[in-house]
């Protein structure tokens, strides 16, 4: 099979997927459900049955990967409608950013080093819940692997957006403002697509959440990292 072929194929096999599985879940809303996880498991299932290394998937699946960034950048039109809004709770979404980026953190640090995993292990584990470009850029300054630090900002997104619904019921987060802090701060752009449901108000400020938990991971991971293995 040529390469534009298998290029076709890729792309058609992802956006088939992820549309079938988005239809699925607007007829069976289940947190199970949600089209991020059962695509990812029906490409993962169909690669291995037909035994296609994961270089291949990619030479299609490379187009789709590039259209993150462009819709990372689309978040800015909720961001704009709301500014309002969001300047007027800056105070309190800094706050929950900086305890959503601290709690990040450490649940990593605390996890692998409680399970006595070694240290690259740990490096890679700690920036989870940032999105991927920056988890792999501060995971490489820290002496991690970004291979596996995408696995682990895959779980951290996919995990707490299936959570989500049952912890913001559990805890009776009915504003906008907690909804999207929670979102963003602790699963990225996952959670952020998933803040989408509960309205504009908190995507908005998921996304802020999601950029602001970045940059805030960034500065306090190194430092957590020399303190910890001081």
């Amino acid at each position: 099979m040529s390469e534009a072929l298998i290029i076709i194929a890729m792309v058609l096999l992802t956006v088939t997927t992820f549309f079938l599985m988005t239809r699925l879940y607007q007829r069976f809303p289940t947190p199970i459900l949600i089209p991020i996880l059962t695509s990812t498991a029906i490409i993962i299932a169909i690669l291995l049955s037909l035994r296609l290394p994961y270089d291949t998937y990619m030479t299609g699946g490379k187009f789709i990967d590039y259209l993150l960034g462009p819709a990372v950048v689309a978040l800015a039109i909720p961001l704009y409608k709301q500014r309002i809004m969001l300047m007027k709770n800056m105070v309190s979404l800094i706050g929950g950013v900086l305890v959503g980026s601290l709690a990040g953190i450490l649940t990593g640090l605390w996890l692998a080093k409680g399970i006595g995993v070694e240290k690259m292990l740990v490096t890679s584990l700690v920036p989870k819940s940032v999105t991927t470009p920056v988890a792999m850029n501060i995971a490489t300054e820290i002496g991690g692997n970004p291979s596996l630090t995408v696995a682990f900002v895959m779980i951290a997104g996919i995990g707490g957006t299936v959570l989500s619904p049952y912890l913001i019921k559990l805890f009776r987060i009915d504003h906008a403002l907690g909804q999207g802090i929670a979102l963003g701060s602790a699963s990225h752009a996952i959670g952020t697509a998933k803040a989408f449901e509960y309205g504009e108000d908190a995507a908005s400020v998921s996304s802020v959440a999601m950029t602001l938990c970045a940059i805030t991971v960034s500065i306090l991971a190194p430092l957590f990292m020399m303190a910890f293995y001081a």
